[in-house]
């Protein structure tokens, strides 16, 4: 049997869609914004523009705040949303609560309500589960709802799951807030069209987005769009107050620009999440492998030895996810090949055999 190290990796690795490159037309949209002089901090025809473009995409006016990283957003969406003694509804598997060094609690020390659940969503009696301390001084006050879609475990909330929690928080003078780093490649896997977005979005409840590019071919930059305008009143000195505010704006905006014009957006997403399909029948049935479920978007969730994750992981990068049942996440992204795949699988392949043996 060949070694593992006689084996090409794969030119891209699965690690995460952070770790692609950015898609030729983004690179084409900042080298012509890089042409002369334009006025700073968002006073730009650029930025104009893809604000329309946002506008166009919810089929309403919206207020957009571009900023510099998924943090970034998701902090800037929180502080615009919340009162005095509030705190944010999240499940335990919330990037906000897990993935952002405490940037919340740090910045806007604000208190995070934290849920437990198996499949990283919430569902309304969670909301409800918390209304007990309103009104109470000697507890944090319940005042935002935050979900992640698609979520960090690669599902999605239904337009019904998110419409039935819009309207539990909001009966209970809460806001939503939508952690959207992947907004494109749930959108993909809903339907794919813009009216697939307004119907998870504007059409359910949502009253505050986190926008992703970063991961969908962008260099960087999100975006937060306040779908209910009159919250957005304070946004633009709270992006200047927690350091998200580009000077050179315009080179953040005329990706968006370029992303949502003639739908590269969802072109990308589509064709990201059709390549975690095509990776899951490649190495589903490999034997030492427990495939975990077909991905919805972009990412796989498999379970192997741990000695066989060590080798694949020195080979071609990629994460853990649960070091306790030895599952890892394996993602795809705008610019993996087939043969990216291909060679992938071979690895995957060849290490699972040489363990057997080895056992």
């Amino acid at each position: 049997m060949v070694s593992l190290d006689d084996l090409t990796p794969p030119e891209r690795s699965f690690a995460s869609d952070n770790s692609a490159g950015v898609h030729p037309k983004i690179i084409e949209a900042i080298s012509r914004a890089n042409v002369g002089h334009q006025p700073a901090y968002g006073y730009d025809p650029y930025t104009a523009r893809a604000d329309a473009a946002f506008s166009e995409l919810f089929g309403r006016d919206v207020d957009v705040f571009y900023v510099w990283n998924g943090t970034g957003a998701n902090v800037l969406s929180l502080a615009s949303l919340l009162g005095p003694a509030q705190a944010v509804i999240c499940t335990s598997a919330a990037h906000i609560h897990v993935d952002e060094t405490g940037a919340p609690e740090r910045i806007l020390g604000v208190k995070l309500i934290d849920v437990d659940t198996d499949d990283a969503k919430l569902k309304p009696e969670h909301i409800e589960a918390q209304t007990y301390a309103l009104g109470n001084e000697h507890h944090a006050q319940p005042g935002v709802v935050s979900i992640t879609q698609s979520t960090e475990l690669g599902t999605l909330y239904s337009v019904e799951e998110i419409a039935a929690l819009s309207e539990t928080a909001h009966r209970s003078g809460m806001t939503m807030h939508l952690d959207g780093a992947r907004i494109a490649n749930a959108t993909v896997a809903l339907g794919g069209t813009t009216d697939v977005l307004r119907s998870f979005t504007v059409d359910a409840g949502i009253d505050v987005v986190s926008f992703g590019g970063t991961k969908n071919g962008m260099m960087y930059g999100e975006a937060v769009v306040f779908l209910d305008r009159d919250l957005a009143k304070h946004a633009i000195y709270l992006r200047k107050q927690i350091t998200q505010l580009p000077s050179k704006m315009r080179f953040i905006s005329a990706q968006f620009e370029a992303m949502l014009a003639d739908d590269l957006w969802l072109d990308n997403a589509a064709y990201s999440n059709a390549m975690a399909v095509l990776l899951h029948e490649r190495t589903a049935s490999i034997p030492g492998l427990t495939p975990g479920s077909a991905p919805k978007v972009n990412a796989l969730f498999p379970s192997l030895t741990r000695s066989a994750i060590v080798a694949l992981q020195r080979w071609c990068p990629f994460y853990d996810w649960d070091v306790a049942t030895d599952t890892v996440r394996w993602m795809t992204s705008w610019d993996t090949t087939e043969a990216d795949i291909a060679r992938f699988g071979d690895g995957v392949e060849n290490v699972l055999e040489s363990h057997t043996k080895i056992s």
